[in-house]
């Protein structure tokens, strides 16, 4: 576990607590770094009933099984990454959750056929919202958005966008304030990442907000 004091935001060299405003509600692109403190990868078998029964018990939720979807249990929420493969995500929680969650997926797990591995220290998580935002991802990702295809709140998938890898997960559908999404990146590609967002974004009218 890296130590608390350690711990540092991927784009804290750019001061955006400087340059975040409160009122953005008219700004047509909002972007802001997410804080990032557990994640953890989670790997095994979504036929096994000891496997999912497993998983109920110590996040309260199932692993989805329907292709980019998610499943929440309490601040945990669980993203699909493949058949076999989620990402275990928790936003509102201290640097010592990851170490806790990844230990409480364990001792559930057992000698099951499966895998934990604390992986938040390689993540940044940008999120971007506004009547623009899908927009704004649309410039650089060749997944289509729509929201007949992408299918609204709760929809995940691994993409990239320009030259950068992320997950992209929709946290909230177009409603009077515009989509939402948050795009976990590694962390080495977040300052070029953060850059594109504001270039592709700077046409529409953008704003930094807090997380």
């Amino acid at each position: 576990m890296i130590e608390p004091y350690l711990r540092q935001s991927a784009l804290d060299h750019l001061g955006l607590a400087g340059r975040t405003i409160d009122a953005a509600g008219d700004i047509a692109v909002r972007l802001a770094e997410k804080p990032l403190p557990a994640a953890v990868n989670l790997r095994g078998d979504a036929g096994d009933p000891a496997f999912v029964a497993a998983l109920r018990d110590a996040l309260g939720v199932e692993p989805p099984t329907a292709p980019n979807t998610t499943a929440t249990g309490g601040s945990v929420t669980l993203l699909w990454l493949g058949p076999d493969e989620w990402l275990a995500v928790e936003h509102a929680a201290t640097p010592e959750a990851e170490m806790r969650l990844a230990s409480k997926l364990r001792n559930a797990l057992g000698d099951l056929h499966a895998a934990v591995t604390e992986v938040g220290e390689q993540y940044a998580c940008i999120h971007i919202a506004g009547n623009h935002a899908r927009d704004v991802i649309a410039k650089g990702c060749p997944l289509d958005l729509h929201p007949r295809v992408f299918g609204g709140t709760g929809h995940c998938a691994q993409s990239h966008l320009s030259k950068a890898s992320i997950i992209l997960h929709q946290v909230d559908d177009r409603g009077a304030d515009g989509a939402a999404y948050d795009l976990y990146v590694r962390r080495s590609f977040s300052d070029y990442l953060w850059h594109w967002l504001e270039s592709a974004a700077r046409e529409y009218g953008l704003a930094v907000v807090a997380p």
